[in-house]
């Protein structure tokens, strides 16, 4: 699931084979001074520590290395590493101790590790994942895939069962037989590592908790505390502070700010004074470096006061936004409807294939980051009335008045 930042186009997370080099023969060296007063071997030391040090920076900037590191059970099934000071290959959610880098070699298949006088791991079993064209390996897969794309709503074996037309029973034996560990252990790995990921961005506890699927802050702090080796929010002070510059205006909803990142808008928010808007966004990009930059972000102020006064949206503004893959199914949809219409909760549910998910489409739209650039305010009630938003009922109002208004509906 990886925990991402996701840019919506529409509204714009093999092996390393390495030659041996021909070595010529050695050459006797006097230990004689160079002009600078440093001998010719002391020189050649360094030169040679000074390789070795590039050399692990790019062994560690390899994404598989990184998979091991995290123990990303999403990277199962495609590749696996052998460790030369064990004799042993595992797959990259192994729960044993992780190896030295220097001593791991990656193969993107488990007979290549074979091959190469490897044999597997007997406690995460990386054959059971990596055969392509098994029943069981494949049929793991594609429960995996559906856990990841269904972390915000009740993920129970029965529900399983009925999606993938087996026994729960069956399906959680296959399941542990391929993987190693139960649906739910790996919901909840995959709900941990979203969680990582929210909390390094500099999310707030509470939002990080619920993007992640996690339902009450104490199932989150009773499965998380131990996993992280401290609490959410002392891991979340650990974060890498980004760069985001910010512009504030005037706009028929009141005082609009616009915060983007270099990758594009990351935040789109309606308050009485500049001093809310720059407190909220200070609320929700705690560790961010934050930068008044109106004549940068100019164009795209321009672009949303448009759309809010009846003309759509420049197709090309960027989003640089985290979401789950249901919420990214839910915005994703959001953008398709079309101006000055509205759908209910239950509509949307059904569009995106969930129709029994009206609560997890309503809480979609209350963390829905970029107002209006996402249209998360044409989503009411199922008999047409006005429900809640995030930015006040009456600026919900406000925008769906202006857009019934326009020439363009």
């Amino acid at each position: 699931m990886t925990s991402n930042y996701t840019t919506f186009p529409d509204t714009t997370d093999d092996a390393i084979l390495v030659e041996d080099a021909t070595l010529p023969m050695p050459v006797a060296h006097s230990n004689s001074m160079n002009p600078t007063g440093t001998s010719d071997d002391a020189q050649r030391n360094d030169a040679q520590r000074n390789d070795d040090r590039r050399n692990d920076d790019r062994r560690n900037d390899d994404p598989r290395w990184n998979a091991v590191v995290a123990r990303d059970a999403g990277q199962d099934g495609e590749f696996v590493f052998a460790v030369s000071s064990t004799g042993v290959y595992c797959r990259p959610s192994c729960p044993a101790r992780r190896p030295r880098r220097e001593n791991v070699t990656f193969y993107a298949r488990p007979e290549q590790a074979e091959n190469a006088g490897f044999r597997a791991c007997l406690r995460c079993r990386p054959r059971s994942f990596s055969g392509s064209g098994h029943p069981q390996s494949d049929s793991a897969k594609q429960i995996c895939r559906y856990i990841e794309q269904h972390l915000d709503e009740p993920i129970t074996l029965e529900r399983l069962g009925k999606v993938f037309r087996q026994s729960p029973f069956h399906l959680q034996r296959r399941f542990k037989a391929a993987l190693g560990i139960t649906p739910r252990e790996y919901a909840d790995s995959c709900r941990l590592r979203q969680l990582k990921r929210n909390l390094q961005a500099g999310d707030n506890v509470t939002r990080a908790m619920y993007d992640a699927g996690y339902g009450s802050s104490s199932r989150l702090y009773e499965k998380t505390a131990s996993q992280l080796g401290m609490t959410p929010d002392k891991y979340r002070r650990g974060a890498i502070a980004a760069s985001i510059r910010y512009a504030c205006a005037d706009s028929p909803l009141g005082r609009m700010l616009i915060a983007a990142t270099d990758r594009g808008v990351c935040a789109i928010q309606f308050a009485r004074s500049d001093g809310e808007l720059i407190e909220g966004l200070k609320r929700e990009f705690p560790f961010a470096v934050r930068k008044p930059d109106e004549g940068a972000l100019r164009a795209w102020v321009a672009a949303l006061l448009s759309k809010m006064t009846g003309r759509e949206l420049n197709a090309a503004l960027p989003l640089d936004i985290r979401a789950t893959a249901f919420q990214r199914r839910v915005w994703t949809y959001l953008q398709s409807i079309p101006f000055g219409a509205t759908r209910s909760y239950c509509q949307v549910a059904k569009a995106i294939g969930q129709p029994s998910a009206s609560r997890a489409v309503a809480r979609a739209c209350a963390t829905n980051p970029v107002a209006v650039a996402i249209p998360c305010h044409r989503v009411v009630r199922e008999d047409g009335s006005i429900s809640g938003y995030r930015w006040g009922v009456e600026r919900k109002k406000t925008l769906l008045e202006m857009e019934q208004r326009s020439p363009e509906c």
